[in-house]
């Protein structure tokens, strides 16, 4: 008899064939100070930290199925759509770019690269085709949340650039699992 239950998301497809979209699963909600994070062992969303107050996700943030980065876990997401989702949905989204930085805790140095995307149902963000299409100040926010927040942790984060959909696209085939 076959075991019936959720199927581990981690193991889904990175890309939907019909459409040619990306599949982001969801870990951390907009708004967010929680940091929730899926436990390949357990096989459920746990959570890993809480954020000191006044400093929360500013938009969801999630991971690409079926990659491995050079971090030892999949491809981090920053997915911008209409409203917050729910740690373990899965959301179609379209590449915009991807911000490339570079962990740095003592002297090891990782890179850990933010791949930013669009929820395919938007309708504040159906306009944008690349990171180029969003005010420089978004990006601006977007760079100094990821400073900030692995300053938090101790370690530093060094910006290395922002770059469009092909170089997205580029590290995801890169590192596919």
């Amino acid at each position: 008899m076959a075991k019936h239950g959720l199927k581990e998301p981690t193991r889904l497809a990175t890309r939907d064939d019909d459409s040619g979209l990306y599949q982001v699963i969801v870990e951390t909600p907009k708004a967010s100070r929680n940091k929730f994070a899926y436990d390949t062992r357990e096989r459920i969303f746990c959570l890993r930290k809480v954020l000191p107050a006044g400093m929360a996700f500013p938009y969801d943030f999630g991971f690409l199925p079926g990659t491995l980065a050079e971090d030892g876990d999949p491809v981090d997401v920053l997915l911008l759509m209409d409203e917050p989702a729910y740690p373990g949905v899965v959301v179609q989204a379209r590449l915009i770019g991807v911000i490339e930085g570079e962990q740095i805790d003592g002297k090891k140095r990782v890179r850990n690269d933010r791949v930013l995307a669009v929820a395919a149902a938007t309708h504040r963000y159906a306009e944008v085709k690349k990171f180029t299409d969003l005010p420089q100040h978004f990006i601006k926010e977007l760079e100094e949340f990821f400073v900030n927040y692995h300053r938090l942790e101790g370690k530093a984060y060094k910006l290395l650039g922002c770059h469009g959909p092909m170089t997205a696209r580029k590290l995801i085939d890169q590192a596919a699992a």
